[in-house]
């Protein structure tokens, strides 16, 4: 073979991969192409520079020359190929991950406080600004603290098992929170002046007003010379800063074994303002909690002088003022965990 023949055929090579690269359009048929053109066992232009060492010494430069003209042009188209390919790629892809701003986005909804606990941490911050301190205490007592110290006798319906959660006999889960008030009076002598707010537990089946497991908040104030009208005093401005400056507040006379006297509490009604409504069952007042001047026995299980120290005591349900500030008529609604309840507060 001549160096002219093997120059013919490198040309036919050129203009053979002119036509063919057209056909490339992905990474596939890329190195189709390339495997068929410039593989070293087989590829087209590979097999001819093979014949080079067939070809008289002086004609060989002349061939290598042309191959590698040949070489170097299908190598940088090759390289072309890719780069338009890689490219159209990657517009396809962003094509296929374009974002449209002009669409609202997704909301990410934010927790927030339950109602209870909101109306909770009202309760408190009123108190607070009134110079009382937030106590706690076990929900599980013993029958000396929820009962006995509490001035409740044996026998009492209060202590009656069909009302009550007995862990033992001598063990129960709290019927309300003042266990709390004679606990701290045990560590601290007067002045005293508390709330104390938590779960407490009775045997009540569910219903729009029952629950065996609510909430409640208890007030406790004692020192030298306390009396009565302290205490109704404290109750008007509480419920003027938790209902409005308008509500008013009225005491009847009732019967606690913790406290003598004793009084039931009612508010005006908020949702007639006094003419009567359903809410208030045409009587104007609503009754919240009970009250009275802390019973001089209590102060023998904490050994704090009577003659010396008087006191008020007042509690109510947290679930009951929850109800009332929102209006709403079924205690369930609290513990259900509905989304469409709870996203209104």
């Amino acid at each position: 073979m001549s160096s002219n023949d093997g120059i013919d055929k490198l040309r036919a090579i050129e203009q053979q991969f002119d036509r063919e690269r057209a056909s490339v359009v992905d990474r596939k048929s890329l190195e189709d192409i390339r495997t068929r053109y410039l593989s070293r066992k087989s590829g087209l232009l590979t097999l001819q520079l093979q014949n080079l060492g067939q070809l008289p010494r002086e004609q060989r430069a002349e061939f290598g020359q042309a191959a590698n003209k040949v070489k170097a042009k299908i190598e940088a188209s090759l390289e072309t190929l890719q780069t338009a390919i890689v490219e159209r790629e990657q517009h396809s892809s962003l094509e296929g991950e374009a974002i449209d701003v002009t669409l609202p986005g997704n909301r990410k909804r934010i927790g927030h406080r339950h109602p209870l606990t909101i109306v909770r941490k009202e309760i408190e911050d009123i108190f607070i600004s009134m110079g009382y301190t937030v106590e706690d205490g076990p929900e599980v007592e013993s029958t000396y603290y929820n009962f006995d110290a509490l001035n409740i006798p044996a026998g009492h319906p209060a202590r009656d098992p069909r009302d009550t959660f007995y862990i033992s006999e001598q063990t129960l889960l709290r019927t309300h929170t003042s266990p709390v008030q004679v606990r701290t009076m045990e560590k601290i002598q007067p002045p005293v002046r508390i709330i104390c707010p938590g779960r407490v537990f009775r045997r009540d089946q569910f219903d729009p007003t029952h629950s065996p497991m609510f909430h409640q908040v208890e007030c406790l104030v004692v020192d030298q010379g306390i009396t009565f009208g302290d205490l109704k005093g404290t109750l008007e401005r509480f419920h003027k800063l938790f209902f409005g400056e308008k509500t008013r507040t009225r005491l009847r006379p009732s019967f606690f074994p913790f406290v003598e006297p004793g009084a039931e509490v009612d508010v005006s009604c908020g949702f007639c303002g006094g003419p009567g409504c359903r809410v208030c069952k045409g009587t104007g007042w609503i009754e919240v909690m009970g009250s009275g001047m802390v019973h001089p026995n209590l102060y023998g299980f904490v050994n704090y002088d009577a003659e010396k120290y008087t006191g008020f005591a007042f509690g109510g349900g947290i679930d009951r003022y929850a109800m009332l500030k929102y209006d709403i008529n079924d205690l369930q609604l609290f513990f259900q965990n509905d989304m469409r309840f709870l996203q209104q507060f």
